[in-house]
């Protein structure tokens, strides 16, 4: 039988999946951060361009859908977080619309900005909008300054009709204040920059360009795999946030993340799968001339680790979104999601999500029928 916490599990489990497709799809954003640094010449940035800028559209879309199924599940976090930590929500965002602006943009006749302007924002947008968004995933571990009182909403505080304050007058930007959320934000960005190398190396047919992103692969590729590894480590053997099943009250547990693990098996062995998935698609591509799928297996490997990582943030009894100042004030599966009706509607709808998926996938082979070459430019009229 159906019951409401079986839908809002189901609807964690649906927003820890998006979040793990988001961020293999950032790897546009990682090649948007290496535009100056892998090419040399005004073609090689051409085409660089333009292998990226066939795929931004999926990343862009994936993140919308990402940000409103948070909020039609689970919309106490949306309000609490997008609402007390905007700075660092609307820098984030705001890179993105530069994303779109540039690739919209670049190529029009008649614009007064330029093509290196473009490429800046495009940079700006893979450096901050990875980099960003690893730190905000990290409070998901680390806590978050706040207070939630849904007695205000009926005059019973003294707040005011509002159901969440943030507690800290920076607004999100202390959040770069704590070393672990850094090192998930520089974990993601050289994950990004990896991937997109791994992209270029099985997408483009220019033998300088392939030599050198396989080169990027390692340079970018070791730095994740240190900064990956130290967040990992903290975060298992750190205080986590557990969840009372019979009061509902949240105290910190010794190496919750890490019992977490123990006590779901099945997620530990499909994380460690993905890990390994990961460094096999960077580790072959390196030592391999020949071997040009990594990103395929590295990619496989991001969805399903960061799935598994997302899940023991909010499985097992624990708080997903932990206020740091207020232990109860912590955000949980049972208190912070959508009505039961709400959910129900929401889960049938999402029975179509295998087939956009499939349309997805159906259009993304189309596109990949051939590899880009700058012949193909020269005979694209809707090149960028």
């Amino acid at each position: 039988m159906i019951t409401y916490e079986f839908l809002q599990q189901y609807w964690w489990f649906i927003m820890s999946l998006l979040g793990g497709l988001l961020v293999f799809l950032l790897f546009v954003q990682g090649g948007q951060s290496m535009l100056h640094s892998l090419s040399r010449k005004e073609d090689e940035k051409r085409l660089l361009v333009n292998a990226l800028g066939r795929k931004w559209e999926y990343t862009f879309t994936t993140l919308v859908t990402f940000g409103g199924a948070f909020f039609a599940s689970f919309p106490l976090f949306y309000s609490t977080s997008f609402g007390g930590a905007y700075w660092a929500w609307m820098i984030l965002l705001f890179c993105f619309v530069l994303q779109a602006v540039s690739y919209e943009f670049q190529s029009k006749p008649g614009n007064i900005f330029g093509a290196t302007t473009y490429r800046m924002f495009l940079f700006i947008n893979g450096l901050l909008g990875t980099f960003l968004l690893g730190v905000v995933v990290a409070t998901f571990f680390t806590g978050s300054e706040f207070t939630v009182g849904k007695g205000n909403i009926a005059g019973l505080g003294t707040a005011g009709p509002i159901i969440s304050q943030w507690q800290n007058p920076l607004h999100g930007l202390e959040l770069l204040g704590n070393l672990r959320n850094l090192t998930l934000g520089f974990a993601v960005f050289f994950l990004a920059r990896t991937q997109a190398s791994l992209f270029f190396v099985n997408r483009l047919s220019h033998e300088v360009l392939e030599k050198r992103s396989r080169k990027f692969v390692l340079y970018n590729g070791l730095p994740f795999v240190v900064f990956f590894l130290i967040f990992l480590i903290w975060t298992l053997f750190s205080e986590g946030y557990a969840v009372d099943p019979l009061t509902k009250d949240v105290y910190l547990e010794k190496m919750k993340y890490l019992n977490n693990f123990i006590e779901m098996p099945l997620v530990m062995v499909l994380f460690l799968l993905g890990v390994v998935a990961v460094l096999y698609g960077i580790i072959r591509t390196v030592f391999s001339a020949e071997f040009k799928n990594g990103i395929w297996y590295a990619g496989a490997g991001t969805i399903v680790t960061v799935t598994m990582l997302l899940l023991i943030a909010g499985y097992n009894n624990t708080a997903y979104y932990p206020s740091s100042v207020d232990l109860q004030s912590s955000l949980t599966l049972q208190n912070s999601s959508s009505s039961e009706f709400t959910l129900s509607t929401m889960a049938v709808v999402s029975l179509l999500v295998p087939v956009v998926a499939a349309y997805i996938f159906y259009a993304w082979r189309a596109l990949e029928r051939k590899k880009l070459s700058l012949d193909d430019l020269n005979n694209d009229g809707h090149a960028y």
